[in-house]
């Protein structure tokens, strides 16, 4: 009897419990899912953003890469030390950060805590957004592009300053260099 009263419990406990298993973190982020939400909201923005480009990259994580001026220098690869310019801006053409500080100043998104300098990162190395590494290493040294990243590889489901919760981000860079 006591079997068939805990067997019972067991089941009822299973039944009401949400079909998620239980992580203490919270919830999980669905990269899958928010690719697929995203890929026809990207897929629009590009049908419609009218720019001159040289090559057209969608990269198989779900960045575009579109190339406005194309460099003479080699590609970085994973662990390679980039030095690039860019400005940050949502779909609708906001401008949300930068690393240059005429462009900050006009349109009102400077922070005086901030250095503004060129900006490097470590190809691979957690230093800046996936979509810059996923980007990059599509372009050469020395090019001009525009990189449009879904917000998984961007800021997911973390607010920043100036950027709501899974952003589709645009960036235009310009690539100066690398180590």
């Amino acid at each position: 009897m006591n079997r068939i009263v805990l067997g019972m419990m067991v089941l009822i406990f299973a039944a009401s419990c949400d079909q998620q298993p239980f992580n203490p973190f919270g919830p999980t982020y669905d990269v899958d899912a928010n690719l697929e939400r995203e890929r026809p909201i990207i897929e629009e923005f590009i049908r419609t953003y009218e720019v001159d480009s040289v090559a057209r990259i969608h990269d198989r994580n779900g960045v575009v890469i579109i190339v406005h001026e194309e460099g003479d220098g080699a590609r970085p690869q994973s662990l390679s030390l980039v030095y690039c310019n860019y400005v940050a801006k949502l779909l609708d053409g906001t401008i949300v950060d930068t690393n240059l500080e005429d462009v900050a100043l006009a349109n009102d998104v400077w922070a005086d805590n901030r250095l503004y300098r060129i900006f490097q990162f470590t190809v691979d190395g957690g230093d800046a957004i996936q979509g810059f590494s996923i980007g990059f290493r599509n372009l050469r040294s020395g090019s001009k592009a525009t990189l449009i990243i879904p917000s998984v590889w961007a800021y997911r489901d973390q607010e920043q300053p100036n950027i709501p919760e899974d952003s589709i981000m645009i960036f235009e860079v310009e690539f100066l260099g690398m180590d």
